[in-house]
């Protein structure tokens, strides 16, 4: 196998990868799997590791500096390539796991979480109005987290229809759920119970907020991979504008600037445009396909 199409079997479906990802990120993250493919190193620990650079950079940002805010960027730079990483090894490796894939997700909420309360102690302690700061920053947290959240939810409704596989948003619950429940049985392995216990909650949210029973419409609706993928690839491609990597840049760009108050205004006014933008043309797309938005 060439070193190109190595490469191409760590991705997902092109159409789903953000532009970001799939041009800078995961090439460097490529080139990391390839250093440690032939050790022992697992994708969950390059997942801590990640977690580990964004939480460094979260404390960064508290210190409330031009100069903090640099370093904070360099390790969020840092923290995307680790990120984008290992599910790329879990790829090529196939050696991805349950808890690996919920352990992901978690992270990636632990590092928003720490970057956030880092720009918010930070940015507001170096303004005359810190509490309009504080305010601005938790609004820009909550919509990146409902940004990032619908992104998910398309991105992995897009992959259900068009790979044709069980839904992960319902049917696919009952492996985690069978999983929660065997665990329960077992003395220790407190983590793995609570990380597998945070994404049965998170999911339950996800699909009373979205579409509670996608496989079920999807059968109702008698709907072929190829007509959904044909309806909504540009679609999946404008939710991609809305992903992590996309706000990650725009950070890493706007804190070399000093310019973090530009990030937050732009992740809470431009991207929640762009979001409810997408979510119209998105709709009126579900509802020519008779699926539910």
């Amino acid at each position: 196998m060439s070193l190109f199409h190595e490469y191409k079997s760590s991705l997902k479906k092109i159409e789903v990868e953000e532009l970001f990802d799939l041009y800078f990120y995961r090439p460097l993250a490529f080139l990391l799997v390839k250093a440690v493919y032939s050790t022992n190193i697992t994708p969950n620990q390059l997942t801590v590791i990640s977690m580990i650079f964004g939480v460094l950079g979260g404390i960064c940002y508290s210190f409330g500096t031009h100069k903090a805010f640099m370093f904070g960027a360099v390790l969020y730079l840092l923290y995307n390539v680790v990120d984008c990483s290992d599910g790329q090894l879990a790829r090529l490796k196939k050696n991805g796991t349950t808890i690996g894939r919920i352990l992901d997700g978690v992270a990636d909420y632990v590092v928003s979480v720490a970057l956030y309360f880092g720009i918010g102690f930070g940015y507001a302690n170096n303004s005359s109005k810190p509490f309009l700061i504080w305010l601005l920053t938790a609004a820009a947290g909550i919509s990146n987290a409902i940004q990032s959240g619908l992104l998910d939810y398309y991105r992995t409704r897009y992959l259900d229809y068009v790979l044709n596989r069980v839904s992960i948003l319902d049917d696919g619950l009952k492996v985690f759920e069978d999983e929660f429940e065997r665990l329960k049985k077992i003395k220790g392995r407190y983590f793995d119970k609570v990380i597998i216990w945070i994404y049965l909650q998170y999911s339950a949210i996800q699909q009373k907020v979205t579409n509670p029973k996608p496989e079920q419409e999807k059968i109702k609706a008698h709907i072929n991979a190829e007509e959904y993928s044909k309806k909504n690839r540009l679609l999946i491609r404008l939710w991609t504008l809305l992903g992590p990597t996309t706000q990650w840049t725009f950070l890493i760009i706007t804190s070399f600037l000093n310019r973090i108050d530009i990030y937050l205004l732009g992740i809470f006014v431009v991207g929640n445009i762009l979001a409810i933008i997408i979510y119209f043309f998105q709709s009126k797309s579900d509802k020519a396909l008779k699926l539910k938005s």
